[in-house]
């Protein structure tokens, strides 16, 4: 996959694969994601701030994810291995149904650590829905580390870390 920030141009492609994924979760009992959250709007600020990615493949995006230092306030009750201010959160990971059960989340993960480290980042921290074992699975098998837990709208999730 090559990966590279997204566009404005990208918006209505990234809205489809959006879409696309929130069916496919509601279809597997996982009612994460809805018309709520995350809106066209949450992508637009990524775009406007320079912080959202895209994963391309195959002519399409199969891969998306926000990467910046934004962290709700939940996370300052978080149990943090690493306390100083080099870090970046990661937000909205999602890979497209189409392109999933292929390794690309794990490419995608394996790409954004390389990224941070080269940047001189020191970890990545990151909240995950309870009720989502597919994500669970894959942060777990990638190092990180449950660090808290938020209760938001859709319910509880886990924060996590894993330091670079």
């Amino acid at each position: 996959m090559e990966f590279k920030k997204a566009a404005e141009t990208d918006l209505e492609e990234i809205m489809r694969l959006v879409q696309s994924a929130v069916t496919h979760m509601n279809e597997a009992g996982i009612h994460q994601w809805d018309d709520i959250y995350p809106a066209k709007e949450d992508f637009l600020s990524d775009i406007k701030a320079g912080s959202l990615y895209k994963g391309s493949a195959d002519g399409g995006i199969a891969v998306l994810f926000a990467l910046n230092t934004c962290q709700d306030e939940a996370y300052l009750t978080a149990d943090w291995s690493y306390t100083g201010t080099s870090f970046s959160v990661l937000h909205r990971l999602c890979v497209h149904p189409d392109f999933q059960h292929q390794g690309r989340a794990k490419e995608t993960l394996d790409w954004i650590e390389a990224h941070l480290k080269a940047r001189g980042v020191k970890a990545v921290r990151l909240d995950v829905f309870s009720e989502n074992p597919y994500a669970l699975r894959l942060y777990e098998k990638a190092g990180y580390r449950q660090t808290g837990t938020a209760d938001w709208r859709k319910g509880r999730f886990y924060l996590m870390e894993k330091v670079l």
